[in-house]
């Protein structure tokens, strides 16, 4: 992709995501128990949404590198991972300021960010074990393993608030938690510009990618002669 289209992405991402903060602080009233501090979850779920949509498209280039032995997807798949890991501390971060304010205490060892912060883990331990494999056809096949089964916490993560009755409140999406239409439209509204902004990371990272495979092979070729 052209990089005047991503400097154009990134500006409306940008735009929108500073409209929707003047709303979200001026045009929408404080939640009644929780006060001004509700505002985070505008940030702190579409937060989580990116991640996990990231994780699975990683798990999705994982299987088809092992299919198609293209490195190109393994490629794509390392830049997917690592924005989606962005995403996650963000939702990791941002909960944890959340729960400061309402709980009265940055972590505890509930269910819900228990497992996301496993589950955080095991794709930062995807980087590391990229970074301890030179071979780049071994590295691919090892690290598409690694995101397969990375992701099989992932639906752990997201049920888990169902499955398990601890601190972390009920969804205010879907289940038994409630939430008020203006909420509910701002918080997707704000989704968007964080996609595009996912999106956009992405296309930088695998350009970056790319060049760097470009560069491992032409420094094997001098290495050969």
């Amino acid at each position: 992709m052209s990089e005047k289209i991503l400097y154009a992405l990134g500006g409306v991402a940008a735009i929108l995501l500073g409209r929707n903060l003047l709303v979200m602080l001026t045009g929408l009233p404080d939640e009644a128990f929780q006060g001004a501090i509700f505002r985070i979850i505008f940030f702190h779920v579409p937060a989580a949404f990116t991640c996990f949509l990231c994780f699975f498209a990683s798990l999705v280039l994982g299987i088809t590198y092992l299919k198609t032995k293209n490195l190109r997807y393994d490629s794509m798949a390392v830049s997917v991972t690592e924005v989606g890991l962005a995403f996650g501390a963000a939702n990791l971060i941002s909960g944890m300021i959340w729960a400061r304010i309402i709980w009265g205490i940055w972590w505890t060892w509930d269910w819900r960010l228990t497992s996301m912060l496993i589950c955080w883990l095991l794709y930062a331990g995807y980087l590391v074990l990229r970074s301890a494999i030179e071979e780049p056809t071994e590295r691919a096949r090892l690290s598409s393993v690694m995101l397969i089964f990375s992701f099989s916490v992932v639906p752990f993560v997201f049920f888990s608030i169902k499955w398990f009755r601890t601190q972390h409140p009920q969804p205010v999406l879907y289940g038994e938690g409630k939430m008020d239409s203006a909420y509910r439209a701002m918080l997707y509204g704000n989704w968007l510009p964080l996609l595009m902004l996912a999106f956009v990371l992405i296309s930088v990272r695998y350009l970056q990618e790319r060049r760097q495979r470009e560069l491992d092979a032409m420094r094997r070729a001098v290495h050969s002669l």
